[in-house]
Protein backbone atom coordinates (compact mmCIF):
# COMPACT_ATOMS: atom_id res chain seq x y z
CA UNK A 1 0.00 0.00 0.00
CA UNK A 2 1.10 3.48 -0.96
CA UNK A 3 2.23 5.47 1.76
CA UNK A 4 0.20 8.90 2.51
CA UNK A 5 2.08 11.95 2.08
CA UNK A 6 2.27 14.81 4.88
CA UNK A 7 0.18 16.75 3.04
CA UNK A 8 -2.85 13.99 2.67
CA UNK A 9 -2.10 13.55 6.93
CA UNK A 10 -2.64 16.96 7.51
CA UNK A 11 -5.55 17.55 5.65
CA UNK A 12 -6.86 14.21 7.03
CA UNK A 13 -6.57 15.70 10.55
CA UNK A 14 -8.33 19.10 9.32
CA UNK A 15 -10.96 16.94 8.12
CA UNK A 16 -11.53 15.21 11.57
CA UNK A 17 -11.17 17.89 13.29
CA UNK A 18 -14.63 19.78 11.05
CA UNK A 19 -16.12 16.81 12.11
CA UNK A 20 -16.10 16.87 15.76
CA UNK A 21 -17.89 19.71 17.91
CA UNK A 22 -16.15 20.64 20.81
CA UNK A 23 -16.89 23.67 23.30
CA UNK A 24 -15.09 27.09 22.61
CA UNK A 25 -11.71 27.03 24.83
CA UNK A 26 -12.05 30.54 25.03
CA UNK A 27 -15.58 31.72 25.45
CA UNK A 28 -14.57 35.38 27.03
CA UNK A 29 -12.08 35.92 24.53
CA UNK A 30 -13.31 39.13 23.11
CA UNK A 31 -13.90 40.81 27.26
CA UNK A 32 -10.30 40.04 28.09
CA UNK A 33 -7.79 42.34 28.46
CA UNK A 34 -5.11 42.28 25.36
CA UNK A 35 -2.50 43.91 27.98
CA UNK A 36 -1.87 43.66 31.89
CA UNK A 37 -4.07 46.38 33.74
CA UNK A 38 -2.23 49.67 33.48
CA UNK A 39 -3.59 51.48 36.65
CA UNK A 40 -5.50 54.35 37.17
CA UNK A 41 -3.37 56.80 35.32
CA UNK A 42 -4.05 56.41 31.79
CA UNK A 43 -3.68 60.16 31.18
CA UNK A 44 0.22 59.50 31.48
CA UNK A 45 0.58 56.94 29.37
CA UNK A 46 -1.53 58.49 26.94
CA UNK A 47 0.47 61.77 26.97
CA UNK A 48 3.61 59.66 26.59
CA UNK A 49 2.39 57.51 23.68
CA UNK A 50 0.67 60.46 22.09
CA UNK A 51 3.49 62.91 22.68
CA UNK A 52 5.50 60.66 20.76
CA UNK A 53 3.74 60.34 17.58
CA UNK A 54 4.35 64.01 16.93
CA UNK A 55 0.86 65.17 18.77
CA UNK A 56 0.75 67.98 21.30
CA UNK A 57 -1.03 67.54 24.56
CA UNK A 58 -2.11 69.60 27.17
CA UNK A 59 -3.14 68.96 30.39
CA UNK A 60 -6.23 71.29 31.75
CA UNK A 61 -7.72 71.42 35.34
CA UNK A 62 -10.68 72.94 34.31
CA UNK A 63 -12.48 74.69 31.07
CA UNK A 64 -11.41 78.33 31.95
CA UNK A 65 -7.55 76.68 32.10
CA UNK A 66 -8.61 75.22 28.42
CA UNK A 67 -9.66 78.91 26.76
CA UNK A 68 -6.53 80.29 28.89
CA UNK A 69 -3.91 77.57 27.09
CA UNK A 70 -6.69 77.95 23.94
CA UNK A 71 -5.89 81.89 23.82
CA UNK A 72 -2.07 81.71 24.57
CA UNK A 73 -1.35 78.99 21.73
CA UNK A 74 -3.78 81.06 18.73
CA UNK A 75 -2.18 84.25 20.17
CA UNK A 76 1.51 82.35 19.43
CA UNK A 77 0.51 80.24 16.02
CA UNK A 78 -1.96 83.74 14.91
CA UNK A 79 -4.91 81.81 14.25
CA UNK A 80 -7.90 83.65 13.10
CA UNK A 81 -10.04 81.48 11.13
CA UNK A 82 -11.22 78.97 13.84
CA UNK A 83 -14.16 76.63 13.24
CA UNK A 84 -16.40 74.77 15.97
CA UNK A 85 -19.39 73.03 14.49
CA UNK A 86 -20.62 71.40 18.03
CA UNK A 87 -23.61 72.61 20.10
CA UNK A 88 -22.15 71.82 23.29
CA UNK A 89 -18.48 72.51 22.27
CA UNK A 90 -19.74 76.01 20.83
CA UNK A 91 -21.16 76.88 24.06
CA UNK A 92 -18.15 76.53 25.90
CA UNK A 93 -16.42 78.46 23.52
CA UNK A 94 -19.07 80.79 23.71
CA UNK A 95 -19.53 81.22 27.58
CA UNK A 96 -16.04 82.81 27.61
CA UNK A 97 -16.28 84.64 24.56
CA UNK A 98 -13.84 83.02 22.77
CA UNK A 99 -14.54 83.93 18.84
CA UNK A 100 -15.04 81.32 16.60
CA UNK A 101 -16.97 80.54 13.27
CA UNK A 102 -20.21 78.81 13.96
CA UNK A 103 -20.73 78.07 9.80
CA UNK A 104 -18.92 76.49 6.97
CA UNK A 105 -18.62 80.74 5.34
CA UNK A 106 -15.30 80.77 3.41
CA UNK A 107 -14.33 77.15 5.11
CA UNK A 108 -11.70 77.09 2.39
CA UNK A 109 -9.73 78.89 4.39
CA UNK A 110 -10.02 77.66 7.68
CA UNK A 111 -6.89 77.34 9.72
CA UNK A 112 -8.29 75.54 12.44
CA UNK A 113 -10.99 72.96 13.35
CA UNK A 114 -11.91 72.64 17.23
CA UNK A 115 -13.89 69.14 18.05
CA UNK A 116 -14.88 66.46 20.47
CA UNK A 117 -13.67 62.86 20.24
CA UNK A 118 -15.49 59.66 20.74
CA UNK A 119 -12.59 58.34 23.40
CA UNK A 120 -8.63 58.65 23.66
CA UNK A 121 -7.01 55.06 23.06
CA UNK A 122 -4.22 55.37 26.12
CA UNK A 123 -2.33 52.42 24.71
CA UNK A 124 -1.14 53.90 21.48
CA UNK A 125 -1.52 57.65 21.84
CA UNK A 126 -4.76 57.65 19.23
CA UNK A 127 -7.94 59.95 19.06
CA UNK A 128 -11.19 58.03 18.29
CA UNK A 129 -13.39 60.76 16.36
CA UNK A 130 -16.85 60.01 14.69
CA UNK A 131 -19.24 61.71 12.37
CA UNK A 132 -21.85 61.03 15.29
CA UNK A 133 -21.45 64.43 15.83
CA UNK A 134 -21.90 68.14 14.02
CA UNK A 135 -18.63 67.96 13.26
CA UNK A 136 -19.13 65.26 10.71
CA UNK A 137 -16.18 64.52 8.66
CA UNK A 138 -14.25 67.90 7.64
CA UNK A 139 -13.36 69.68 10.54
CA UNK A 140 -11.21 66.96 11.57
CA UNK A 141 -9.57 66.49 8.48
CA UNK A 142 -9.61 69.79 6.14
CA UNK A 143 -8.04 72.73 8.78
CA UNK A 144 -4.33 72.33 9.02
CA UNK A 145 -4.79 72.45 12.57
CA UNK A 146 -7.08 69.81 14.37
CA UNK A 147 -7.77 70.54 17.96
CA UNK A 148 -9.16 68.08 20.15
CA UNK A 149 -11.18 68.84 23.41
CA UNK A 150 -11.54 65.71 25.46
CA UNK A 151 -12.31 64.75 29.17
CA UNK A 152 -10.86 62.06 31.43
CA UNK A 153 -13.58 60.11 31.64
CA UNK A 154 -12.91 59.27 28.23
CA UNK A 155 -10.26 57.67 28.27
CA UNK A 156 -9.80 53.65 27.56
CA UNK A 157 -6.80 51.92 27.67
CA UNK A 158 -7.52 49.41 24.07
CA UNK A 159 -8.78 50.46 21.04
CA UNK A 160 -11.60 47.43 21.53
CA UNK A 161 -12.73 49.54 24.81
CA UNK A 162 -13.31 52.66 22.44
CA UNK A 163 -15.26 50.14 20.37
CA UNK A 164 -17.40 49.28 23.16
CA UNK A 165 -17.82 52.41 24.26
CA UNK A 166 -19.38 53.32 20.50
CA UNK A 167 -21.59 50.63 20.48
CA UNK A 168 -23.03 51.86 24.25
CA UNK A 169 -23.59 55.21 22.95
CA UNK A 170 -24.92 54.52 19.73
CA UNK A 171 -26.55 50.83 19.43
CA UNK A 172 -27.03 49.03 15.99
CA UNK A 173 -26.83 52.93 14.56
CA UNK A 174 -23.29 53.22 14.24
CA UNK A 175 -21.93 56.60 12.76
CA UNK A 176 -20.82 55.86 9.04
CA UNK A 177 -17.60 57.53 9.62
CA UNK A 178 -15.44 56.05 12.35
CA UNK A 179 -11.41 56.65 12.58
CA UNK A 180 -8.73 56.85 14.60
CA UNK A 181 -6.25 59.13 14.35
CA UNK A 182 -2.55 58.50 15.50
CA UNK A 183 -0.73 62.16 15.21
CA UNK A 184 -0.61 64.55 12.38
CA UNK A 185 -1.00 63.47 8.93
CA UNK A 186 1.58 62.35 7.45
CA UNK A 187 3.20 60.15 4.42
CA UNK A 188 6.87 59.15 3.08
CA UNK A 189 5.67 58.04 -0.39
CA UNK A 190 7.69 60.98 -2.53
CA UNK A 191 11.70 59.91 -2.27
CA UNK A 192 11.12 58.03 1.61
CA UNK A 193 10.49 61.83 2.89
CA UNK A 194 8.68 62.22 5.72
CA UNK A 195 6.06 64.91 4.96
CA UNK A 196 3.22 66.05 7.85
CA UNK A 197 -0.23 67.01 6.55
CA UNK A 198 -0.03 65.45 3.06
CA UNK A 199 -3.42 64.06 3.77
CA UNK A 200 -5.17 65.62 6.97
CA UNK A 201 -3.67 68.27 9.59
CA UNK A 202 -0.25 68.95 10.02
CA UNK A 203 -0.56 69.20 13.68
CA UNK A 204 -2.78 67.78 16.26
CA UNK A 205 -3.36 68.96 19.71
CA UNK A 206 -5.71 67.34 22.36
CA UNK A 207 -6.70 69.57 25.34
CA UNK A 208 -7.52 67.17 28.32
CA UNK A 209 -9.51 68.31 30.86
CA UNK A 210 -9.55 66.35 34.11
CA UNK A 211 -13.97 66.04 35.23
CA UNK A 212 -13.00 62.89 37.30
CA UNK A 213 -11.23 64.94 40.29
CA UNK A 214 -13.19 68.20 39.82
Amino acid sequence: MKETTSKEKMLKKVRKALLEKRDNPYPNLEDTSLYEPYGDYLEVLFAEQFTLVAGKFVFCENEIQFIENLLLLADEKNWRKIYCWEPALQEILSHYEYPFYSTDTDFMQAEVGITFCESLIARNGSVLVSNGNAAGRRLSIYPHQHIVLAYTSQLVLDLKDGFKRLRDKYGSALPSMISNITGPSRTADIEKTLVLGAHGPKELYVFLIDDLNS
